[in-house]
C-alpha cells in the first residue's frame, strides 16, 4: 500500500513549486500535511519503515526545487497545531510551522522584546531557528530557551538550552523534526518595539531585491568576510543564464523571472561562484538549500 492510500493527509505527486518563493521546480513523491502530532508520529515511523526520506518545507524562502521534483516524502507543518503561540510572561511558546512575522507582531502586542529586528524576514520559527535567522542587530538563537523535536523513530524529545548551539545562520538542530519552541523575551515598552522594527524593516529592504520579485540568498558569509562584497568586487550584478539574474540591489541574491527554470538558477550560481574564486581566490559555500 503507498504511503498517500494509508494516510488521507499524504498527496502523492504533488506541486511544490507553489509552496516555495522562487515558484520554480518539480513535484514531491509524496506531500504530506499531517493534521496533529498523532498523525505525525504514525507517519515518521511508516517513513522510517518504508526507508522513505523525510524532509520538511517551511516557508520555502530559502529553498530550490529541482526541475525533476523531490524523491520521498516532503512534509509540511502548517496545521493549527502546529502553529500555535502561547504568551506566558516574557516567554512565548510557539509551533515550528509558525510565520515568522506571526511571532514578531504577538510579541510586539505583548511589550516583548528582542525579536522586532528580524522583521522582513521570511519563513516558519522552525527554519528561522535550524538556520539561526537574523543579523548583526540580532539572531533569533539568542532567544531560544529549549525546542521540542520529534526523532526519527517518532518520540518526542526535548533540548535545553545548554545543548543547543548557535553560530552564523547554522544551528546544531539538523537531526529530527522541530516541533516547537520556547522563546524567552525581554520587556519594554510597544512604541519603542515599533521603532526599532520600522527601522530594520527600512535598512533591510534597502539592501534587498523589491518584494515583488521571487529571489533567494545564495551563500553564507565567509569568515571575516562578506558575501555580498566579494560577488560585487566579481562584477557579478545582472548577470543572467536563462531567466535567472544576479539581483542589481544585492548581488548575493538571485532573482527568478517568469520562466526560469531550476536549472537556469543552478547554472548561475556555479558562474558566481567560479567568479569569485578566480577573481577574489574565496570559494563560497552555499546557503540556498537545492532539493
Amino acid at each position: 500500500m503507498s504511503l498517500s492510500e494509508k494516510f488521507p493527509f499524504v498527496t502523492a505527486q504533488a506541486p511544490l513549486a507553489p509552496l516555495t518563493h522562487l515558484r520554480i521546480g518539480g513535484p514531491a513523491e509524496y506531500l504530506a500535511q499531517p493534521q496533529t502530532r498523532e498523525e505525525l508520529v504514525a507517519l515518521i515511523r511508516e517513513c522510517a519503515a518504508q526507508q522513505l526520506r523525510l524532509r520538511v518545507l517551511g516557508g520555502g524562502c530559502n529553498l530550490l526545487i529541482r526541475d525533476e521534483g523531490v524523491s520521498g516524502v516532503v512534509l509540511r507543518l502548517n496545521a493549527p497545531v502546529f502553529t500555535e503561540i502561547a504568551v506566558d510572561g516574557q516567554t512565548i511558546r510557539a509551533g515550528s510551522g509558525t510565520p515568522l512575522s506571526a511571532l514578531i507582531s504577538t510579541a510586539a502586542r505583548h511589550n516583548l522584546a528582542g525579536i522586532e529586528t528580524l522583521v522582513g524576514i521570511q519563513g516558519t520559527l522552525g527554519g528561522a531557528i535550524r538556520c539561526n535567522a537574523g543579523d548583526r542587530t540580532g539572531e533569533i538563537g539568542q532567544l531560544v530557551r529549549k525546542v521540542q523535536l520529534i526523532d526519527d523513530q517518532g518520540q518526542i524529545v526535548q533540548r535545553d538550552r545548554d545543548e543547543l548551539q548557535f553560530s552564523e545562520h547554522s544551528s546544531n538542530l539538523d537531526e529530527g523534526i522541530l516541533l516547537a519552541a520556547e522563546l524567552a523575551f525581554e520587556s519594554d515598552s510597544t512604541e519603542r518595539i515599533v521603532k526599532r522594527m520600522r527601522r530594520s524593516w527600512i535598512q533591510r529592504k534597502a539592501t534587498m531585491p523589491f518584494s515583488f520579485q521571487a529571489a533567494v540568498r545564495v551563500f553564507r558569509n565567509p569568515r571575516g568576510q562578506n558575501a555580498r562584497e566579494l560577488l560585487e568586487k566579481a562584477r557579478l550584478a545582472k548577470t543572467r543564464v536563462g531567466g535567472a539574474e544576479v539581483s542589481e540591489r544585492n548581488e548575493n541574491y538571485i532573482v527568478a523571472h517568469p520562466g526560469t527554470s531550476a536549472r537556469d538558477v543552478l547554472r548561475l550560481i556555479d558562474l558566481m561562484h567560479s567568479r569569485v574564486k578566480e577573481q577574489c581566490g574565496v570559494s563560497l559555500e552555499k546557503e540556498l538549500l537545492v532539493w
